[in-house]
């Protein structure tokens, strides 16, 4: 059904979740009842940020379990989870359980248990659970969404996406990383974060709409960096002991992924090598390629890449509709770039419209999964191992995602 005011509530309000509140407050029809963090200063600095807009929140804290507290509110409508990825999924399936639509930061899951719960509890309440992967509203990504759509690249043949990205400092961390959650994780062997790189590739494959993920195969580096650091760090510090000794994940995983049509698909992982930033973006089809990472984004037709003033003409051809209604004001309000505002915007405006949404709980599920799948594969000497159809028990359809704006487009910026 639509909801013409969507009432929300955040939980998490460290750098995700206290720029996603900043954010939403430049929409109209919405209204943040409530925001939760562990820590209450950081509910107490999100509510600051806002105190000028309107909203007046009430805030939850002091214990392990406040974050309930706010599931269960009958004033809240959508529950906005930006916290560590361990809780991902119990606060999902905690909101959902209490009649609240779900929007999640990435990954939704981290075990292929998790990942069937959060289907099962969907399509069990008739609540949406929306990943929150805005590489999906990146522009050029968006540009190239519009182009497959439109026969651009003709059959896609092969696809690529990363998440190269240096972070390897802000991994030892304290006063960034909350109970240093982050180098944690990352005694995980495999793609500990694949979502950024597939999220848009897969809609650009038509992945559960048309096409399904196969099977894959992963193979991880030696550790070169984490552990070496950690070991060091626990010589100094109390708060690193409980890493002395212990196995982190490789430097660069590569995971190969195929389709049930035959489309292949490549990822890679690595926060911890000196390397530009990263997330590849490859579309290679029968007709033309299209690549982004770590250079600017590119077109080609065949052996040459377009020039600047042949790309400016494919670009404005094949401008999203999303882009030409608030790509602008999205940079202006920012959030990487404005893809995060883009993302909000189009999640508000579905909700409003009672419309289904660009990513849906198969999506995040068929995502999520390959960090857990590509952790075994790789502790098996790169075994393939099959990708659940997460839509099984769902109502099929071929039709792909609306990106024409078509239906909604209505949600006011202030």
């Amino acid at each position: 059904p639509k909801i013409d005011t969507v009432r929300i509530g955040y939980i998490g309000l460290g750098n995700r979740g206290g720029a996603a509140v900043s954010r939403i407050v430049h929409l109209e029809n919405v209204k943040v009842n409530a925001l939760c963090d562990i820590r209450l200063e950081k509910a107490a600095e999100a509510k600051a940020s806002i105190n000028q807009s309107g909203h007046d929140p009430v805030l939850y804290s002091g214990h392990e379990e406040s974050w309930k507290k706010l599931c269960e509110r009958d004033d809240i409508d959508l529950v906005y989870i930006c916290t560590p990825w361990k809780y991902h999924t119990p606060m999902a399936l905690y909101a959902m359980e209490h009649g609240k639509h779900v929007a999640v930061e990435i990954p939704a899951a981290t075990t292929v248990e998790d990942c069937w719960k959060l289907v099962e509890a969907s399509e069990r309440t008739r609540k949406h659970c929306m990943m929150l992967e805005n590489c999906c509203y990146d522009f050029f990504e968006l540009l190239t969404l519009n182009m497959a759509r439109q026969g651009f690249f003709g059959e896609i043949v092969h696809a690529e996406g990363a998440y190269i990205h240096d972070i390897y400092n802000s991994l030892f961390d304290k006063n960034r990383r909350y109970d240093l959650w982050r180098l944690k994780e990352n005694k995980r062997n495999g793609n500990l974060y694949p979502t950024h790189g597939i999220g848009p590739v897969c809609q650009t494959l038509d992945i559960n709409r048309g096409d399904q993920l196969d099977y894959l195969i992963s193979m991880s580096s030696n550790d070169f960096m984490l552990g070496k650091r950690a070991n060091k760090m626990a010589q100094a510090d109390t708060a690193f002991r409980q890493f002395a000794g212990k196995s982190f994940r490789g430097n660069m995983n590569t995971t190969t992924i195929r389709t049930k049509k035959g489309k292949t698909i490549m990822l890679q992982h690595d926060v911890t090598s000196p390397r530009p930033y990263s997330r590849i973006h490859l579309i290679s089809g029968t007709k033309a390629t299209a690549l982004k990472y770590p250079l600017p984004g590119r077109i080609s037709k065949g052996h040459e890449w377009a020039t600047e003033e042949e790309y400016n003409e494919l670009e404005k051809k094949y401008m999203p509709p999303i882009v030409e209604k608030i790509g602008e004001l999205a940079k202006q309000i920012g959030g990487h770039g404005g893809m995060d505002f883009m993302m909000d915007w189009r999640l508000i405006d579905c909700l409003r419209n009672g419309l289904p949404l660009d990513q849906d709980v198969y999506d995040a599920a068929s995502w999520s999964v390959i960090s857990p799948l590509s952790e075994k594969s790789v502790a098996t000497r790169s075994q393939s191992l099959d990708i659940p159809d997460f839509t099984k028990g769902a109502w099929k359809t071929n039709v792909p995602i609306d990106i024409s704006l078509s239906k909604g487009g209505n949600t006011k910026v202030k």
